[in-house]
């Protein structure tokens, strides 16, 4: 469905890296001509629209698929699923390919190049196959390895400079070096899936990584005298830990202790894969037999959860209703993820495309593209 010309859009919380106050909008032709706070102006054939928040739309680095699309399926169009995460708010995506046969990722990271140069997708994460066994949850046992520079080099080269983010399991022989190379490439090490004690993963921070992938899920749980990955993450503010809140991979009350301990490293991530937007049903993911059933994705033996069905816009919405200030969910979901990535942060200025999102009070999230809502 198509803009008007003029649109003004009005709501209790403009927000941006800028601001979040009561205000306005206006946009013409695709571009926001106009803002201000307080009481909007009413210009003569100006469409309105009234909603709770405004903001600029989400950038989400952890995300394999959607509408039966996965990214790392060689030869598959990704644009079905790139469509459906903007329309659910996540207008910058980079694609999490799983762990799958070298030569397989290889080949499927040459075919994604002209997708990032475009501006279609804004870089890849490997997620696998540097994975440990003991915490790899959906990735398929047989094809994960101990990384070799060598192999490490191959891919990155394979990709030809389009990967940004690399999970890996720093206890794993040769894991250290392998993330101090990806850092000397200008690539986001993360840590995850691992089974690491806390000094290993001290260790991995010293060596250059930054990012903890998804918190608590695919990694050694938090003891109170073997705080391992997730103590170092809480504890240590260079690292932003991704959090999928969707209530499902982490519970509301640990989503809450995040939001106290980490509010100013926290990054939302959707790891939506394949079956998002489809329903209940049987699908594969990454080689792997998946159920999902009450929008809930486990691998068919029950062994393990399987990505996510969620979306980042219905991360944010849930997180709103709970009761999270707007500016906080802005940085968690579209500045933070932005600035560890390297990327310009979406925002709400006057001259920029309008590339936005609004939040109603009842929950329903709407993307503007260019000054257009996209149909979700």
């Amino acid at each position: 469905m198509s803009a008007p010309a003029g649109l003004l859009l009005t709501a209790a919380h403009v927000v941006d890296p800028d601001a979040s106050a009561p205000g306005w909008l206006r946009v013409e032709n695709g571009v926001i001509v106009d803002r201000g706070a307080g009481t909007a102006p009413n210009p003569e054939g100006a469409a309105i629209y009234e909603t709770d928040v405004v903001m600029p739309g989400f950038v989400d680095i952890h995300v394999h698929g959607a509408r039966g699309v996965d990214f790392a399926e060689l030869g598959v169009d990704p644009q079905p699923a790139i469509d459906y995460h903007a329309a659910h708010g996540a207008t910058t995506l980079v694609a999490s390919i799983a762990t799958g046969p070298m030569e397989t990722t290889a080949a499927r990271l040459r075919e994604l190049q002209a997708l990032v140069r475009s501006g279609a997708l804004e870089g890849i994460h490997l997620e696998g196959p540097w994975l440990s066994p003991q915490r790899r949850g959906a990735h398929r046992l047989e094809l994960l390895r101990s990384p070799e520079l060598r192999e490490v080099e191959a891919l990155l080269e394979a990709a030809g400079g389009t990967v940004r983010m690399v999970t890996i399991a720093p206890e794993l022989p040769g894991a250290i070096e392998a993330i101090a190379a990806l850092t000397r490439h200008g690539v986001v090490a993360a840590i995850g899936h691992t089974d690491a004690d806390a000094a290993t993963a001290q260790r991995a921070i010293d060596a250059g990584a930054t990012v903890v992938t998804h918190l608590f899920n695919g990694m050694r749980p938090l003891h109170h005298r073997d705080p391992g990955p997730v103590g170092v993450a809480l504890a240590h503010r260079q690292l932003a830990v991704e959090l999928i809140a969707d209530g499902i991979h982490v519970d509301d009350v640990v989503i809450d202790a995040v939001l106290r301990a980490a509010d100013d490293s926290l990054i939302l991530v959707s790891d939506g894969m394949a079956a998002t937007g489809l329903g209940d049903g049987e699908y594969e993911l990454a080689g792997s037999h998946v159920v999902v059933a009450g929008g809930i994705a486990e691998l068919a033996d029950g062994t393990s959860l399987a990505g996510s069905t969620a979306t980042l816009g219905g991360i944010v919405a849930r997180l709103r209703s709970r009761g999270v200030a707007p500016s906080r969910l802005l940085a968690a979901a579209s500045s933070r993820p932005s600035a560890v990535l390297g990327l310009s942060a979406p925002s709400l200025r006057i001259g920029d495309v309008a590339d936005l999102v609004t939040v109603a009070a009842d929950r329903t999230l709407r993307t503007m593209k260019a000054g257009r809502w996209l149909a979700s």
